[in-house]
């Protein structure tokens, strides 16, 4: 599974830009939460750890176990189901042996690999109506179950990655215009039907997100308080921001007004005490960070090795431009993690790990 790799192949600019990342994650998480800060740095540890040592594995060995971590997969998103620990209205935590860990976060690295392996097997015949239903069917299921929790905004974040990968896996621009066709005109429907009173289509709590958004000025002191104050914490930090851990009365952050800051609403936390500056470095390296993972898909070897460093990318960057337009009220409320930064062990390890497999695919590349 190991091979000798020439240490100059070894893709060291992504390497220092998530490690940079992560660093601002830490300092973010230490401000909006001290306890948790430690934590975070364990997780960082433990991801690191990974995403250098899977780097330097054959990633078209672990492919061949492909099978393997689809059902495994989809074994533990159906034990949340059954098994897991409900917290925020949702059910998406398992506890095995004392460790605690989100599946659905996983659930991303395990249906890029899977989806990768799978295409790349069968691209001459990926435009059949057999292996077109086949591919939807194999991401379907997973996708439901992540669902199920309820887990709509990573539902949302699997099915762009599996539209990306589709995309340059070779799918044909008919199948693409078909199905926008019918999906937009779909999709207005549906949001039309979940803003009606009585709606069953998804749980109370997201409508109200849903309606929170479209109607912001009625929302703002209830259903949107939440992002209304990011914006304001946003907006009070101007150029460089109001000093890490600072201890001034009109800090947003101080006085507690943004429920859950050190995890989905971190963005919040470094455009107050870092500023446009602090916030814009970090939006600078998450676009970077995702484009190198596209530069990598490019001279990747294989079909294989191009879709894992494209849907590393399109999670990065898509979970990123999610996260950041629900902060700056962009967005409706989704629960997303920001990568790299928001605290949550899973989501931080599983980024990283990610991370990892790009990196060998990049030292597998095609060398200029």
């Amino acid at each position: 599974m190991l091979k000798h790799y020439k240490i100059l192949n070894y893709n060291f600019k992504l390497l220092i830009m998530v490690i940079a990342l992560a660093v601002i994650g830490i300092i973010a998480v230490g401000s909006a939460e001290e306890s948790l800060q430690s934590r975070q740095i364990a997780g960082f540890a433990v991801g690191v750890f990974l995403m250098i040592v899977l780097s330097l594995f054959d990633y078209s060995v672990i492919l061949s176990f492909s099978w393997l971590i689809y059902i495994l997969n989809l074994v533990l998103l159906t034990l949340v189901i059954f098994m897991g620990d409900e917290s925020n209205n949702a059910q998406r935590w398992l506890d095995i042996g004392g460790i605690r860990f989100q599946p659905s976060e996983i659930a991303k690295v395990f249906i890029i690999l899977f989806l990768s392996y799978f295409i790349s097997k069968h691209q001459k015949d990926l435009n059949t109506f057999k292996y077109i239903t086949l591919t939807v069917i194999l991401f379907a299921l997973p996708a439901a179950l992540v669902l199920k929790q309820p887990d709509l905004s990573t539902t949302i974040v699997i099915c762009i990655i599996f539209a990306v990968i589709m995309f340059i896996g070779g799918i044909s621009w008919k199948v693409i215009v078909g199905f926008l066709a019918v999906a937009i005109p779909a999709l207005v429907i549906l949001i039309t039907l979940i803003l009606q009173p009585d709606q069953k289509i998804i749980p109370e709590y997201q409508k109200n997100r849903i309606v929170a958004f479209f109607h912001k000025e009625e929302f703002a002191n209830s259903l949107g308080y939440q992002q209304e104050y990011s914006v304001m914490a946003i907006g009070s930090g101007q150029l460089t921001g109001k000093g890490y851990k600072n201890n001034q009365i009109s800090s947003v952050k101080n006085a507690n007004f943004i429920a859950e800051q050190q995890t989905d609403f971190i963005y919040a936390v470094i455009g107050e005490e870092f500023g446009f500056v602090g916030a814009s470095v970090v939006v600078i390296l998450l676009m970077l960070i995702s484009i190198e993972c596209f530069l990598v898909a490019r001279r990747a070897n294989d079909m294989a090795g191009t879709l894992i460093a494209a849907g590393v990318g399109a999670q990065l960057g898509f979970q990123g431009f999610i996260n950041i337009g629900v902060v700056t009220y962009l967005l409706p409320n989704t629960g997303l993690p920001l990568p790299f930064l928001s605290y949550g062990l899973t989501s931080l390890i599983s980024s990283f790990i990610g991370i990892g497999f790009v990196l060998n695919v990049g030292l597998q590349c095609k060398q200029k």
